[in-house]
């Protein structure tokens, strides 16, 4: 296993950069842990699977450099990182059986005969193959190679990192929860560094333990699940993370209290903010009434999704989402809705902005 370390990093594709705009990936300075599971989690295109394969060896960098336990391996060939990548489509030796793709990164090191073949079977439970190892590869779906893919990066035991660029793709939504929880399991057991591309959010929250969300070749949040849920530290963060994802409301902030249209709300504490100022609000952390105070706004919709209601809302001609209990009534007259203190987040320029007295995190 390795610390990776990422200084100065940025990639452009272009030959001559002249901008910010031309790079792909925009510069990261990042220590990711000895033993951690990241997730890369990001819209298409937003640098995800360059990152990845600069730390792997598959791409140099434009600037910075890429260190394992503080070893520079910013030029290093992939074979002398000693890592293992598993790519989104499966890439498997059709002419082997399965047994013989999974044993194929252990000979290719010498390792004994005696200490492959129960690695390899330990392996084949993993991924539910261990009825298939006399079988040759060639014949077997999409999705079953894919899982002799996932295997072939799981089997070794000494590798720096487990790299895996959206491996999941063609696996079918069954096998792909079996899959996960394995790579977890796998994770526990053997503390690998374990850097997983994805851009679904269920993927990314249920396998790691700190998600890298990438928006446009930048980074602009490592963090657990749950602060990237209650602390989105961009906007981008909080419509990604979520389904449905944070409401957003342009506003004019004066200390604790906030002016949205018509409407002025208490935000339970201060703020000092400039530029485009919008006030977060995640769906759970909206409540609707009837009169009184709050911002006018109607039901529009209402989607039953069975554990819980989606109330969509026009709030002044923009959509609203709020969430409400599987058996929570909707007043047909109601009017009017407001947050909870605790849901609010206030962002300047789409970066979010601590209440006065909050540390830093």
């Amino acid at each position: 296993m390795a610390k990776i370390t990422l200084d100065n990093l940025a990639h452009s594709y272009l030959p001559k950069p002249e901008s910010e705009d031309d790079f792909a990936l925009k510069e990261l300075n990042h220590d990711w842990a000895d033993g951690e599971a990241y997730a890369l989690l990001g819209a298409s295109g937003c640098g995800k699977s360059t990152l990845l394969n600069i730390i792997s060896g598959l791409l140099i960098p434009s600037q910075g450099r890429v260190l394992f336990d503080g070893r520079d391996v910013t030029m290093a060939p992939t074979a002398e990182r000693n890592i293992a990548q598993v790519f989104q489509f499966p890439v498997v030796y059709d002419t082997m059986t399965v047994e013989g793709n999974l044993a194929f990164p252990l000979k290719n090191r010498g390792i004994a005969p005696a200490e492959i073949a129960p690695r390899v079977q330990k392996v084949a439970a993993m991924i539910g193959m261990e009825d298939q190892l006399s079988r040759k590869a060639r014949g077997l779906t999409a999705d079953a190679k894919q899982k002799i893919s996932l295997g072939r990066g799981m089997v070794r035991e000494d590798v720096n990192a487990l790299l895996f660029d959206e491996p999941l793709t063609v696996i079918d939504p069954h096998m792909k929860w079996e899959l996960r929880t394995q790579l977890k399991k796998l994770h526990r057991d053997f503390g690998h560094t374990m850097i997983y591309v994805t851009h679904d959010q269920t993927e990314a929250l249920t396998f790691a333990d700190k998600v890298v969300v990438m928006h446009d070749g930048r980074v602009v949040q490592i963090g657990t699940p749950q602060e990237l849920f209650e602390r989105p530290a961009h906007t981008f963060v909080g419509y990604f993370i979520g389904s449905p994802g944070m409401n957003l409301f342009d506003a004019q902030i004066e200390g604790n209290r906030a002016r949205i249209g018509e409407a002025t709300i208490d935000l339970g504490a201060r703020y000092a903010a400039t530029g485009r100022v919008q006030i977060g609000v995640r769906p759970e952390f909206i409540t609707l009434s009837t009169g009184g105070a709050g911002i006018p706004a109607r039901v529009s919709r209402i989607e039953d999704v069975g554990r819980h209601k989606i109330v969509r809302l026009d709030a002044g001609g923009s959509e609203v989402s709020m969430i409400a209990a599987e058996g929570e009534p909707i007043p047909a007259d109601a009017d009017r809705i407001s947050f909870a203190p605790e849901g609010i987040n206030i962002y300047a320029d789409d970066w979010r902005v601590a209440p006065q007295g909050e540390e830093a995190a």
